[in-house]
């Protein structure tokens, strides 16, 4: 009985020392991991930042193209009110000449 008491501890503090000396390295290889993951994700962001520009050009043609196509339409249903107020006003006046 005396021996347990005296190798146990003994045992639990060098597992101990192991289980801490293991959490060390894996925190020091989860450190290196995060650094080499911080790296990828600024250079793809360094990457992404590139195309502003470009994406800025698109955004702008793409708003050129609106401005024409919303006054087209606008002109076409423009003339075609026109057409139907026109065809409307004929009718009422035939009908108010009967």
């Amino acid at each position: 009985m005396e021996f347990l008491n005296l190798f146990l501890p003994v045992l639990l503090y060098i597992l101990g020392i192991i289980l801490l000396i293991v959490l060390i390295i894996l925190g020091i290889r989860l450190i290196q991991i995060l650094n080499r993951v911080d790296s990828v994700i600024d250079n793809v962001e360094k990457k992404i930042n590139s195309f502003n520009g470009f994406f800025s050009i698109v955004n702008k043609a793409t708003d050129g193209f609106m401005m024409i196509g919303d006054t087209v339409i606008q002109s076409i249903l423009g003339i075609f009110s026109k057409i139907v107020n026109r065809n409307k006003n004929k009718k009422n006046k035939e009908e108010s000449y009967e």
